[in-house]
């Protein structure tokens, strides 16, 4: 399905692409790792709007390792071009960019039960890979990172501010993902000040949205998919985890304010202020809207051992607000939009 042609998507696309900065990337190439996955795929699309609808002009090349499905999804895209690759294998000579958001990463339970040396490649092999390409040349690289790198810590009440940190157990295999993300921050700290590198990382919530990928195996990615079969939303655990969650649009205009406003070789929150749910409190609205009930079960023991084991992951977005940038869209709207625009009967 062609998500831009229904109206509400749009909508979302016009204030995704919200950013004043927006003009610095008029002429210029982007290039957008991981371009198929939820937040890719969104910022990948928004661009091609403002190229659409505001003629600027940016050459877009979409990085993905289905190139197939990658020329699919992105088939009459404004300016948006596909490029094969995959970041942790053989991927070659990559292509030249002004600016590169790397969002290319396993983001997802499954993954990181079933293969965290593949999510642990991507995100240091890949990355460093992308910054020794930026040394020939380009104007900043954006990291796309995790609320997860903060791990646990009881201690702080208000939300993680970006210079707090907590518990992370290195020898567990689900750590996989947020240590290897935190090491690929320090990656890309080190290239900053070694090599002058002009850097910045954006440390994302719990993003949801319609552009979520088929395969994702995230809790909130398994209820949408129940909801629009009209089936019960199963939880679980008993849902007490407490999360930031931001819907997808107002998590592409974070990225873009961090990628043209944020200081070099800093990291930000991208989180919504007011965001913090329960995973329950997710469940049940998201249950609500759809007509379908909130049930319990056991998970299955691979796909258990890649949740993650943090109570609190609420995440403070004070330094993004200070550039200007803040979350416009609650989360019950956030989830009415995504089953409109993903309800077969709403396709258009």
């Amino acid at each position: 399905m062609k998500l831009a042609g229904h109206p509400l998507y749009r909508a979302d696309l016009e204030a995704a692409a919200d950013w004043p900065g927006l003009e610095a990337l008029r002429g210029a190439t982007v290039l957008v790792t991981g371009a198929t996955g939820l937040i890719g795929a969104c910022l990948t699309d928004a661009l091609a709007w403002a190229n659409r609808t505001r003629g600027l002009g940016v050459r877009v090349i979409a990085l993905c390792r289905n190139g197939g499905r990658a020329r699919e999804r992105f088939d009459g895209a404004d300016g948006v071009s596909v490029a094969q690759a995959d970041l942790s294998g053989d991927c070659g000579e990559l292509p030249a960019a002004d600016f590169v958001v790397h969002a290319a990463s396993n983001a997802h339970p499954m993954a990181f039960s079933t293969d965290p040396v593949g999510t642990m490649r991507a995100n240091l092999l890949g990355t460093m890979r992308l910054l020794e390409r930026m040394r020939a040349g380009g104007r900043r690289l954006l990291f796309v990172s995790t609320g997860e790198i903060y791990g646990e810590n009881p201690a702080v009440t208000d939300g993680f501010r970006e210079e707090d940190f907590g518990r992370i157990d290195p020898m567990n295999p689900r750590s996989c993902y947020p240590e290897s993300k935190r090491a690929a921050e320090t990656l890309c700290a080190s290239y900053v000040q070694q090599y002058g590198l002009d850097c910045v990382v954006a440390r994302l919530c719990y993003v949801y949205g319609p552009t979520v990928a088929p395969g994702n195996t995230r809790a909130d990615a398994q209820f949408l998919k129940k909801a629009l079969a009209g089936e019960d939303i199963v939880l679980k655990s008993d849902g007490a985890q407490l999360r930031s969650y931001c819907y997808v649009a107002d998590a592409v205009r974070g990225l873009l304010a961090v990628l043209l406003s944020g200081a070099r070789g800093e990291a930000y929150n991208v989180a919504a202020r007011g965001g913090a749910h329960t995973i329950r409190e997710y469940a049940e609205t998201l249950a609500r809207l759809a007509g379908v009930r909130v049930a319990f079960d056991l998970p299955p023991e691979a796909e258990r051992r890649g949740y993650s084991a943090v109570t609190r992951a609420v995440q403070n977005p004070a330094k993004l607000e200070a550039l200007g940038w803040s979350a416009r869209v609650p989360l019950e709207e956030g989830l009415s939009h995504t089953l409109q625009i993903l309800r077969p009967s709403q396709r258009q």
